[in-house]
C-alpha cells in the first residue's frame, strides 16, 4: 500500500510501504480521508513518537470503509462506512484500528468529512465532560477557540446548555468562534482573558477551561477559575514548566489535571472503547440533528501532506485539515 513517510529532515513523501497486519480484535479500513493533527506535525519533526506497538506512520483519524474484519469482531462488516480514532497509520491507504475504536459516520455528514470527527470529539467529551465534569448552566474557557478542538468544544458545550469563552487571535477566528456560539470571543493579543471572564461572570470565573498553552497560561488560568473550577491542560504550546501557587487552588478548591488521549489503552476504564462508546452516544446525536457539526479550514490530496502540515503550523487556518486519500 501507499502511506506517507517522514524523512529525517521531517519532509513528508507519499510512497509505498508494507502493509498493516491484521491483528485479532482489529478492523482494516480503506482510508477515504485522514484528519491532521499538531501531534502530526510534532511526530513528523521527530518530537512525539508513536506509543508502543503503534504504526510508526502518521495520524491519528480517518474515515472510509471496512476492508476486512479479522476473526471474533462482529459488530462492524465489510463495505460499512466508519470513522475511526488511530494511535497511529492513518496517512495511508488502508489503516488496522482495534474494532472497539471505530465509529458510525454520523447521520447527515459526508464520508470524507467525518475525519474531521474521531480526534476533536474525543478529546472534547474526555477531557470536558468526563474528566472535568462540565454541567449545564456552567461556563467553559476554551483557549485556542478556532482551532479543531476549539471549535468543537463550543458546539459542544453550547449543546449541553453552557456558555462558552474563548480566546483567539485574529478577527476572521474570533468572528467564527461567535458564530459557532461563544460569548464572549476575547483577542489574546488585545485583551486579558481573566479580567474579561471575570466581568462576564459577575466575577465569578471559569467553570471549566481547557487550555492547550501549558506553562505560559498556567497562573492566569488559575486566576480566570471559579470556585472548585478545572483546569484541563492538553497542550504545550506555551512551554512545560511553571510555577504552580498552590495557594490560589487551596483558596479555589481548584483542580489542575493533565490528560492526553494518544497513549491510553485499548479497552478497560478511561480507556479510547471507552470514550468512543459515550461519543457514539452523547454527541453523534448532536451531530446528526444539526447542533454540531465538523469545521473544515483546508482540504488536500494526501500527496500534498508537506503543504498540509505547513498549513496547520502557520496559524492561518481555523478549524480541521483533512488529508483526502480517495474520492
Amino acid at each position: 500500500m501507499r502511506a506517507i513517510v517522514a524523512a529525517e529532515s521531517g519532509r513528508l513523501t507519499w510512497t509505498d510501504v508494507p502493509e498493516m497486519p491484521l491483528l485479532p480484535g482489529e478492523v482494516s479500513i480503506e482510508v477515504t480521508a485522514a484528519g491532521i493533527n499538531r501531534a502530526d506535525l510534532m511526530q513528523a519533526a521527530g518530537k512525539y513518537p508513536p506509543p508502543k506497538g503503534a504504526s510508526e506512520t502518521i495520524g491519528l483519524e480517518v474515515s472510509g470503509r471496512i476492508a476486512a474484519v479479522s476473526d471474533g469482531v462482529t459488530q462492524w462488516s465489510v463495505g460499512e462506512p466508519v470513522c475511526a480514532l488511530l494511535a497511529g497509520g492513518g496517512y495511508a491507504e488502508y489503516v488496522s484500528v482495534p474494532a472497539g475504536q471505530v465509529m458510525p459516520v454520523p447521520d447527515g455528514v459526508e464520508l470524507a468529512h467525518a475525519a474531521a470527527l474521531p480526534e476533536v470529539a474525543c478529546t472534547v467529551w474526555s477531557n470536558v465532560v468526563m474528566t472535568a465534569g462540565l454541567q449545564s448552566g456552567q461556563l467553559l474557557l476554551v483557549h485556542g477557540g478556532a482551532s479543531g478542538i476549539g471549535t468543537h468544544a463550543i458546539q459542544v458545550a453550547g449543546a449541553l446548555g453552557c456558555r462558552v469563552a474563548v480566546t483567539a487571535g485574529s478577527p476572521h477566528k474570533l468572528d467564527l468562534c461567535r458564530e459557532l456560539g461563544a460569548d464572549p470571543a476575547i483577542d489574546y493579543h488585545d485583551e486579558d482573558f481573566v479580567e474579561r471572564v471575570r466581568a462576564d461572570s459577575d466575577g465569578a470565573g471559569a467553570d471549566v477551561i481547557l487550555d492547550i498553552m501549558g506553562a505560559a497560561y498556567l497562573d492566569r488560568n488559575i486566576d480566570a477559575l471559579a470556585l472548585d473550577g478545572r483546569l484541563v491542560i492538553i497542550g504545550m504550546q506555551g512551554g512545560a514548566k511553571a510555577e504552580l501557587n498552590i495557594g490560589k487552588l487551596l483558596a479555589k478548591r481548584a483542580g489542575v489535571i493533565a490528560t492526553t488521549l494518544r497513549a491510553r489503552p485499548v479497552t478497560g476504564p478511561g480507556s479510547k472503547t471507552q470514550i468512543v462508546a459515550e461519543v457514539v452516544d452523547n454527541v453523534w446525536p448532536m451531530v446528526a440533528d444539526g447542533r454540531v457539526r465538523p469545521i473544515i479550514g483546508a482540504e488536500y490530496p494526501i500527496a500534498e501532506a508537506q503543504a498540509a502540515h505547513e498549513m496547520l503550523d502557520s496559524g492561518e487556518v481555523s478549524g480541521k485539515v483533512l488529508l483526502r486519500v480517495r474520492e
